[in-house]
């Protein structure tokens, strides 16, 4: 009765707690002077309902439970343990003076891991803890490990999609940037020859108008043949309305010069670090390339974009990435509304316009900027608005929508930028979203 098996190789029984569960005084004294002797914390209890009351109260590393006690016995105790999940994976160990093997089955089967014959032997008793306390505590250190294993992988997982989701965006970046560059370098060299040219053209007609001017002033009457060619090509109008056609030209023109730079500016390749840029001119030239989804069709009246821009300052950034935000945003929005138009006529959407709002503003402590975009198209559940920006979610049919575009939108805002990307939005009603960049 003596020995003392050194289980602090194992684990410490100080940080150990059992609970032993007899009916019977002299046995719970004796399992307990055995128990704390060698530095368990031991609880006691003298019934099954008690004991089930104070394992939901304190869950120990162990329980002793005695087979035969009255009201509940101990079979029916372990089983009610086993059915709680918080409760169910605590080792019992049955204590009882019945040894046929049929009473250890039926043990073993209520899910306990030994059974002791009484009256036992310290050692024994020490000794069979030791072992289940030592297979616990393994249990536990292999729960933890795997625990933390799949956390590591999760990490790992989240990081190779945001590797993706970067290499997603720099080649898409890329691509468009190679793509409007040569655009816009074979469009901008005939553009440019035609607008110097409008201006001496002009110039040209002014100086023979005033020679025709001259020879009607002085020659008033010419040949029948020369008259006959002024009535055939109405010369009075044409000198009238050529210039009109020059200046027509010339804002056509200069609306090609306009789209080109509008392209350039939104897909222009980001350097290694920020640069200061005007917001909205990101954002203006967003619309003009989506502004052939903004313009009338025979289903609809035109997308109205209305525009509220505060004065900002220049914001520190990468451009070009945030214009793929602004892009993705406000060709969402133009989807939103296109689906919203499904089920209405166009006299009915001309009664309730598709609109897009453009809002910025700076925040109350001037350290930020806030853009909000905002439509009156379809809306998104609650449900849909939790999972909006998960990787490779979409609510668009197969083969229209791959999931990364506010995924990507996201991680330039809140990774590259510091700010954050919100929405808000009610089914049926439209959706808003806000994006807040610091200064």
């Amino acid at each position: 009765m003596n020995y003392k098996p050194d289980m602090k190789n194992f684990y410490e029984p100080e940080e150990s707690l059992i609970l032993v569960v007899d009916d019977t005084t002299t046995n719970l004294e004796i399992v307990f002077n055995i128990l704390t002797n060698v530095g368990f914390n031991v609880i006691t209890e003298n019934n099954g309902q008690r004991a089930i009351k104070q394992v939901e109260d304190r869950l120990p590393d162990l329980i002793l439970l005695d087979v035969m006690m009255p009201k509940i016995d101990g079979f029916e105790t372990c089983k009610r343990l086993k059915e709680n999940l918080a409760t169910c994976d605590i080792p019992v160990i049955f204590m009882t003076g019945n040894s046929d093997t049929d009473s250890k089955v039926k043990g073993l089967s209520m899910g306990a891991v030994d059974y002791i014959t009484k009256p036992f032997h310290e050692e024994e008793l020490l000794a069979r803890i030791k072992t289940h306390l030592q297979l616990r505590n393994l249990t536990k250190t292999l729960e933890k490990r795997v625990t933390e294993r799949t956390a590591a992988l999760s990490r790992a997982l989240k990081d190779l999609q945001e590797s993706q989701l970067q290499l997603v965006q720099t080649e898409k970046m890329s691509a468009l940037g190679q793509l409007v560059a040569g655009v816009a370098h074979e469009i901008n060299n005939p553009v440019g020859f035609i607008h110097g040219n409008l201006g001496h053209a002009s110039l040209y007609f002014q100086d023979m108008a005033n020679i025709i001017n001259l020879y009607q002033q002085y020659y008033p009457n010419p040949v029948a043949e020369i008259q006959e060619q002024i009535a055939a090509i109405d010369l009075k109008y044409m000198l009238a309305d050529l210039p009109n056609l020059i200046s027509s030209m010339k804002e056509g023109v200069q609306r090609i010069r306009n789209i080109s730079s509008s392209l350039r500016n939104f897909s222009r390749a980001d350097s290694d670090r920020k640069v200061c840029c005007n917001i909205h001119d990101g954002i203006d030239s967003t619309i003009m390339i989506l502004k052939h989804r903004l313009k009338a069709s025979e289903d609809r009246p035109d997308i109205q974009v209305t525009k509220n821009y505060d004065h900002l300052p220049e914001l520190e950034c990468f451009i070009g990435q945030l214009n793929q935000v602004f892009m993705n945003l406000l060709a969402n929005a133009i989807d939103a509304l296109e689906e919203s138009n499904t089920a209405r006529t166009y006299f009915e959407i001309q009664a309730n316009p598709n609109q897009i709002l453009i809002q910025t503003n700076l925040t109350e402590d001037k350290n930020h900027i806030l853009i909000r975009i905002k439509d009156n198209g379809v809306g998104m559940s609650v449900d849909v608005q939790q999972k909006i920006f998960d990787h490779l979610f979409t609510t668009k049919p197969v083969g229209q929508g791959t999931g990364l575009g506010l995924s990507i939108a996201r991680q330039i805002v809140v990774e590259k930028h510091g700010g954050t990307l919100e929405v808000n939005s009610v089914l049926g009603q439209g959706s808003e979203f806000m994006i807040k960049l610091p200064i």
